[in-house]
């Protein structure tokens, strides 16, 4: 007999993700009639035609990410930009090719924009409210789950702690069951039985989900408990202890069957990395036009005031630690860029003559748009170390290569909060690296926005800059 492949059961759609892919459908199609009937124009059979094609795209793009899950105890804040990304996308997909094949398809002007606009609103605020009624409705003992956790060490009163102070997620906490009694007289008072007691008590009904947050070490108890709950109608999760390792973005996949559970991860990735990239290419395209003046002048008084080249090339390590060329206005009379590159310190006698004063105010990385045009670097990010130094500090600092999980940057987080300039102690590598890993963790295009925002402001000019 051929054995089977169980792997992991998908859930089954809810009530509610069936509802949001139906009212998806109305409000796209609903906001192109409105937008149409706003440019007092007759409903043609090319709108009809246009709304099933962003229906479409729309749905086809969703599905791939998982739009449409339950969201019951994730982020409002990551479904809304989720669906924000999709809707983008799916409008400048049917914008782009329409205007290209058939300009006079979806006239008049102003058309395009009101339908994008007015659906977007409209797939945004009924999200927002669906989740104030689902909050309502479980405040008031309606759509709830009650639910236990197996295990009352950290990993379990973490758990228990997150479940209770958001009720709102209806997650009904009924206790702990654990093999040994916790010294926390709270988490103690809170233990309703040992594993046998679980399994009894989900045998006669009444526990709706079980979270199993055992160590490693009680794997077989784990693995015991598994198997008679399987004898239950309650459902079963296991809680990896994923807080015993330095988390940089985590992630769920599965390999055949197989769930694996990433650490370290990056979460520009999929509809993220497409936004992070036309972030990129349109700020660096205005601000290179902004600053072509300033880049001609600099590139004259550098040729003019000390022999050599205009630019200098160092080898940096890009994403995923792979080796690229950063750009810079040449600042000292050495081309350092081998085994052994010595930081700039206050008043070095390497300086060309305006070499001190470009790279106090940062003007020598202005050439670094270019890298971010050619893809090699991004506008924000964790700012590139030369390759030696990246060689010396990765064995000194816990994580310091986890900031190679994304591009490196022309100006950071690290950066705006007083972090750049020579790192003469491994305690200022060590901050900026802290930096570095909070960016990556927290990463958001209104973050990025904000850095730029601050760059203006004091990202230019610091103290320890020279």
């Amino acid at each position: 007999m051929k054995k089977r492949n169980l792997g992991i059961l998908q859930s089954n759609a809810t009530i509610i993700a069936f509802i949001q892919r139906i009212l998806d459908i109305c409000i796209i199609v609903g906001s192109l009639v409105l937008a149409v009937l706003l440019q007092e124009q007759p409903w043609l059979l090319q709108h009809t035609t246009a709304a099933l094609l962003a229906v479409f795209i729309f749905h086809f793009t969703c599905e791939l990410d998982n739009l449409y899950i339950s969201w019951r105890g994730l982020s409002i804040y990551k479904e809304l930009k989720k669906t924000t990304s999709h809707w983008a996308i799916s409008a400048a997909t049917l914008f782009l090719s329409v205007n290209f094949f058939a300009p006079q398809y979806l006239n008049p002007e102003g058309l395009q924009f009101k339908w994008f606009l007015i659906a977007l609103v409209g797939l945004l605020i009924y999200r927002i409210a669906l989740r104030l009624v689902l909050r309502l409705l479980r405040t008031q003992g309606i759509n709830t789950r009650s639910v236990v956790v197996v295990g009352a060490g950290n990993v379990g009163q973490r758990l228990a702690s997150s479940i209770i102070s958001h009720s709102s997620f209806g997650l009904v906490f009924g206790g702990y069951y654990d093999d040994i009694v916790p010294e926390n007289k709270l988490t103690a008072a809170q233990t309703i039985g040992d594993l046998e007691q679980l399994v009894v008590d989900c045998k006669e009904g009444g526990i709706d989900r079980v979270y199993i947050a055992l160590p490693p070490q009680a794997h077989e108890r784990s693995k015991w408990l598994v198997s008679e709950l399987a004898d239950s109608t309650a459902s079963v999760y296991i809680v990896p202890d994923v807080f015993t390792y330095q988390l940089l973005h985590a992630r769920s996949d599965v390999i055949m069957g197989i769930p694996t559970i990433s650490i370290y991860d990056s979460p520009i990735d999929g509809s993220n990395a497409i936004i992070k990239r036309v972030e990129d290419i349109l700020l660096s395209v205005v601000i290179l036009l902004l600053i072509s003046p300033i880049l001609i002048g600099l590139a004259i008084a550098v040729k003019v005031t000390s022999k050599g080249p205009i630019f200098f090339k160092q080898n940096r390590y890009g994403i995923d630690g792979k080796p690229i060329e950063v750009w810079k206005f040449r600042s000292m009379n050495v081309m350092e860029n081998g085994a052994t590159v010595t930081q700039a310190t206050k008043n070095d006698k390497r300086f060309t003559p305006i070499g001190q004063f470009i790279r106090k105010t940062s003007l020598d990385e202005l050439p670094q748009f270019i890298n971010v045009l050619q893809g090699n670097m991004s506008i924000v990010g964790p700012r590139p170390h030369a390759v030696v130094h990246n060689e010396q500090y990765r064995k000194l600092v816990d994580g310091y290569m986890l900031r190679h999980k994304v591009k490196p940057g022309i100006t950071g987080w690290a950066q705006v909060n007083g972090w750049r300039g020579e790192t003469d102690t491994l305690d200022k590598m060590e901050k900026r690296i802290e930096f570095d890993l909070e960016y990556i963790r927290n990463w958001s295009l209104l973050l990025d926005l904000k850095i730029v925002f601050l760059t203006i402001f004091k990202g230019f000019i610091n103290k320890n800059a020279y």
